[in-house]
């Protein structure tokens, strides 16, 4: 019985996944402005939408915190106890931040409905002077985010939140801009149910993925049935059983399998030529290159004896 293992770079390398920890730093002090500015601005206008803006802003700014922190986090290498080092800790961090974001979609939404009907009177001046502020606190925000946002999960939950906020604040100013100009008060509880429309939509698709991978579910993009397939072809395999394929991080996919192989390649070196054939498939012939590899080379009667043991434990 032969055993193989694959890797591109050393075990639970941190420098894969980036370091944004300045940029996240300034986004958060950014959208830590925004929220006391904001703050005020909702109390002195008594705007709902202004207050979902600001709910929003603390929710980035909560978000973002824990995504500096979870950046920090991923830079500490692997151990003996942590053999991945912390690298999921992005995708714990960015399912909390799309969590909080549902939360206050739900919250716009209902209180959004209830305002249509009793609408309060805000002063429209004041609205979109607070309003101009968080856009282009936002805007600077999203420049110091945007280069980094598909690095990973933690930075495209980040880059999300901001660029939500951004439209939020534009909400806000078009909301004062109707009720200046015709006294419309309704508009505040429309520009607050428009906000809660591009939150949970975005948090939902963000929970979904990041779920899937908690759940060690198979990558997006990579068919398993394809990938059994193509070992399959290959030279002196003969079966393929207890094939999984996960992902640890973003930019991390793995996968492992026992591959049953003819008893002579285990006598005639051709169990090593089997093992690097199969890795490099992996690697390379599919969407999603699979770099940290790990397969069981086995015969038909080590085979058997798995499956009899399985059946009968």
């Amino acid at each position: 019985m032969a055993a193989g293992h694959s890797h591109g770079s050393t075990d639970g390398a941190p420098a894969a996944t980036g370091d944004f920890r300045v940029r996240l730093g300034i986004a958060f002090a950014l959208t830590a402005t925004i929220v006391v500015a904001q703050l005020i601005g909702s109390v002195v206008t008594g705007s709902l939408a202004l207050l979902t803006d600001t709910a929003h802003a603390v929710t980035d700014a909560a978000g973002l915190l824990v995504a500096l922190i979870a950046a920090s986090l991923m830079r500490r290498p692997a151990t003996s106890r942590r053999t991945w080092g912390f690298r999921r800790i992005e995708v714990i961090a960015a399912l909390g931040q799309a969590t909080l974001l549902l939360a206050v979609g739900v919250y716009a939404a209902v209180e959004g409905i209830r305002r249509l009907f009793e609408p309060p009177e805000i002063p429209a001046s004041e609205l979109v002077v607070f309003g101009v502020i968080g856009l282009v606190v936002n805007i600077i925000a999203i420049l110091v985010l945007s280069s980094g946002r598909g690095a990973n999960f933690n930075m495209r939950a980040a880059f999300l939140e901001v660029l939500n906020d951004a439209l939020g604040s534009l909400g806000v100013i078009a909301a004062a801009i109707v009720i200046w100009t015709t006294g419309f008060q309704q508009a505040d509880a429309i520009a607050g149910l428009f906000i809660a429309a591009l939150i949970a939509p975005r948090a939902l698709i963000l929970m979904k993925e990041t779920a899937g991978v908690l759940m060690e579910f198979t990558p997006k993009d990579l068919d398993l049935d394809d990938v059994r397939r193509h070992i399959l072809e290959l030279d002196h395999v003969e079966e393929l059983h207890d094939l999984h394929a996960s992902t640890v991080a973003t930019g991390l996919p793995t996968i492992s399998a026992h591959v049953v192989v003819d008893d002579s390649c285990f006598a005639d070196g051709h169990a090593v030529e089997v093992l690097e054939d199969i890795q490099r498939c992996v690697a390379e012939h599919f969407p999603v290159s699979v770099h940290h590899s790990t397969f069981q080379l086995e015969t038909s009667r080590i085979s058997e004896q798995e499956s009899a043991a399985v059946r009968h434990p």
